[in-house]
């Protein structure tokens, strides 16, 4: 089901830009939650700085891993040596495991993150081992379905905004910062359709 703020957000955007108005015509998709807070930030983990073809088989290996069960009690009982024959990285091995204790221990409270503002949010989650802001923010975007979420680390985003606004890689910052105010306060909307402008799949973590 889609978020309650997805259609207005739509008629806000069709006004403010003659481009992302044509962008949503072209996208039919639209943003689901998994319901699964650990699954989106593993996934999100496993993601970070490799394509989406390496993402995906990365994570098919560390699904089959958990035997289809990805959660913190699995995940704490997987030796960070297995994890990494995944084809993870230490790293991202040592993050995902300490995400599952976290959780388990309740040292870390997803619950918590509901009534802060975005920015808390981020520093929230950032508190985490492997996390970031952009893990930060693509838990926000999937997990929590947040409309105004702008993730300018995003490469995918970039390109997009490059190709859609006949602007050289990388966009400057000041238009990347102008079409945030722009899109303001829909901003998640107009990610999920620049990101369905250059894959032409629905993004989802």
């Amino acid at each position: 089901m889609k978020p309650k703020w997805w259609n207005k957000g739509k008629r806000h955007l069709y006004k403010k830009d003659k481009i992302m108005r044509k962008l949503l015509s072209s996208y039919k998709g639209h943003l689901t939650t998994r319901n699964n807070f650990f699954y989106s930030l593993t996934r999100s983990i496993i993601s970070q700085q490799i394509s989406v073809s390496a993402a995906d088989s990365v994570f098919l290996k560390f699904e089959k891993k958990c035997k289809g069960k990805i959660n913190p009690k699995t995940v704490s009982q997987i030796t960070v040596a297995n994890l990494r024959r995944c084809g993870l990285s230490r790293m991202k091995a040592l993050g995902i495991k300490s995400l599952a204790n976290k959780i388990l221990d309740k040292s870390f409270n997803p619950k918590l993150i509901k009534k802060m503002s975005d920015e808390d949010a981020i520093n929230y989650l950032s508190s985490l081992r492997q996390i970031g802001r952009w893990s930060s923010e693509m838990a926000l975007i999937f997990f929590y379905n947040r409309p105004n979420i702008w993730p300018v680390q995003d490469i995918g985003l970039l390109r997009a905004i490059s190709n859609n606004y006949k602007k050289k890689y990388l966009p400057p910052k000041s238009f990347v910062n102008k079409l945030r105010k722009k899109f303001s306060p829909y901003c998640t909307l107009a990610v999920m359709a620049l990101w369905y402008s250059v894959d032409n799949e629905p993004v989802q973590y």
